[in-house]
């Protein structure tokens, strides 16, 4: 045998490995930081590899808990979050996640086990069709049928999930695949021609939002979490500044431009501010960027933006035109749209009035509640929560009343600091994706606004939080009721709470002890800010259970069927 044969021999030798094996290099190959995850039997060749493999992986209490943990981390990040779960009931344990996070544009990697490829088919124990299952709820899913097949399909994996709209992707691996072996190649290109994203506008089309500008009176910017995939939160801010454009948030959107900024007009939709709802019924120029125009932000799509030119500035062009007809169509990443128009150096129209409008209407119908310190009103509680961390905590939340309080009092300042669930409305995603979110920002004040109903679906974290020293501090706005479904049923099915007041709750406090955490009652609002206080002062983490107002209702309001200009509850 000659030197050069025996030199190729040992290169093919170091380069076979076992399809567990590829599965922790090619990890390692795109700079995975963390894992979440949950071992069961389709999966403990994989596991086995990540015993000595220096990955640092979170074994969570739940599987849901994984995936919502990795949304978390992905949203903070801005990297694609990683999760492994085993065949059957793991895989369908995370389908939750995946719906949330398909529908948010959140980037994930899934990995699911999955029986030997010969039993596929059979109902064997632990198998579920996961690739069917999954096929509505993820941006693209594989399963795998050969080991030389696996770094291929790795890497397309991450690719797929991180470019174009960000969103989940799940590879099926059944078990056989883990532990045959074949040649492993990181090294080659992605090449998917029916998947190539357009990252950069039509010039045509952006010398028409150019004129389209210059011609308004009444423009306003909708901007959505787009603005947040792609980074533009600096350009959003230029361009609004350069063409003094007034500036409304979707509920995802929030924190792509400063909350104390005087273009700023709020929220917008379902209990967005009054002058965000009024500046889109009324303007004439709407410019939506990187948002889907759901129906919680439109209302009743007859009256929304009724008089308006509408632009949409989008990088999946399935979302333009789908809800509101669009004339100015522009397929693009949010930022590199952004920066042509500031390129553009466009004329800005006559808006003196349309601004004086919007300071009127911002002046006399405020975002407003009626204090009472002998309890805690929510909205007070948010407000105390955003002046003691000075804006520049990262809050994740539960869905419900909590939620929409949050997003309405605590004033993002700047991106990436805002990790909720918008599209799905998933309770039990607040717990863990402040996981995630501590874990990306180890350094960074973390608070988790949940339920008290909420909160019980996913507090099985606890533990985590416990074992990893997360100093996340967990908030429960305890109102004793699923308070979104209470306050429904007081508006519009004559205050029938049916199955929706839950006077009967554990005490938080020893829950929190007995997962090692420190627990914390307050009832009142000198209590709230004394244990607000101590808790922000402590490396650790901490549970506080808020008995706030129970019967607090979230206002302003759009009922459904309603125009955005119908809002109830404007004044007190």
């Amino acid at each position: 045998m000659t030197t050069n044969m025996k030199v190729e021999e040992k290169r093919v030798q170091k380069t076979k490995m076992s399809g567990a094996l590829m599965l922790i290099e090619a990890l390692k190959a795109e700079n995975v930081e963390v894992i979440f995850g949950y071992p069961g039997g389709a999966v403990l060749p994989i596991y086995d590899k990540l015993y000595d493999s220096g990955v640092f992986h979170v074994l969570t209490r739940h599987e849901q808990g994984a995936i919502h943990a990795a949304e978390g981390y992905a949203r903070i990040s801005g990297k694609p979050g990683v999760v492994i779960a085993t065949s059957g009931p793991g895989a369908t344990n995370i389908v939750t996640g995946l719906t949330d996070a398909m529908i948010d544009s959140i980037p994930l990697v899934v990995f699911t086990g999955q029986v030997a490829t010969q039993v596929i088919g059979s109902d064997a124990f632990q198998e579920a069709d996961v690739v069917g299952i999954t096929m509505p709820i993820t941006k693209h899913n594989y399963q795998v049928r050969d080991v030389n097949e696996l770094p291929k399909i790795i890497k397309e994996a991450f690719h797929i999930a991180t470019t174009g709209r960000p969103g989940p992707v799940l590879i099926d691996i059944p078990k056989d695949i883990t532990v045959s072996e074949a040649e492993f190649d990181y090294e080659q290109e992605v090449k998917l021609p029916g998947y190539q994203p357009t990252t950069r506008p039509n010039h045509l089309q952006i010398r028409k939002l150019v004129e389209a500008v210059s011609q308004a009176k009444k423009p306003v910017i909708l901007a959505g979490a787009g603005v947040l995939h792609a980074n533009a939160a600096a350009e959003l801010k230029q361009y609004a500044e350069q063409q003094n454009i007034p500036v409304i948030h979707t509920l995802l959107g929030l924190g792509g431009f400063p909350a104390d900024h005087p273009l700023f007009l709020g929220m917008a939709g379902m209990h967005g501010t009054y002058t965000a709802n009024m500046a889109l019924y009324e303007c004439d120029l709407l410019i939506n960027i990187g948002a889907r125009f759901d129906d919680r932000v439109t209302g009743n799509l007859k009256y929304f933006a009724p008089k308006a030119t509408v632009a949409h500035i989008d990088i999946d062009p399935a979302e333009i035109g789908k809800n509101v007809p669009t004339h100015i169509p522009v397929v693009s990443d949010a930022k590199e749209a952004l920066k042509e128009l500031i390129h553009q150096e466009g004329k800005p129209g006559d808006t003196a009035a349309w601004h004086e409008q919007l300071n009127k209407w911002k002046r006399e119908f405020p975002l407003m509640y009626k204090n009472d310190a002998a309890t805690i009103k929510p909205q007070r509680l948010v407000e105390l929560i955003y002046e003691l961390t000075n804006g520049e905590a990262i809050v994740t939340t539960d869905v419900g009343q909590h939620q929409m309080w949050a997003a309405q009092y605590y004033k993002f300042k700047k991106p990436h600091r805002w990790v909720t669930s918008g599209g799905l409305g998933t309770m039990g995603f607040g717990l863990p994706a402040a996981i995630g979110a501590q874990l990306a920002e180890p350094k960074a004040t973390v608070v988790s606004i949940v339920g008290d109903a909420g909160f019980q679906m996913t507090l099985q974290e606890l533990s985590v939080i416990h074992e990893l020293n997360l100093p996340i501090k967990i908030v429960i706005v305890n109102n004793q009721s699923l308070g979104m479904v209470r306050q429904w049923q007081e508006i519009f099915y004559e205050k029938r709470y049916s199955h929706s007041l839950i006077p009967n709750q554990p005490d938080f406090v020893k829950l929190a002890e007995a997962y090692n955490i420190k627990g914390v009652r307050a009832k009142t609002e000198e209590e709230a800010v004394r244990v607000l206080k101590e808790a922000f002062s402590t490396a650790a983490p901490v549970l506080l259970d808020f008995h706030v107002t129970a019967d607090e209702n979230v206002y302003p309001m759009v009922a459904p069927g309603k125009g955005l200009h119908e809002m109830v509850g404007v004044k007190l």
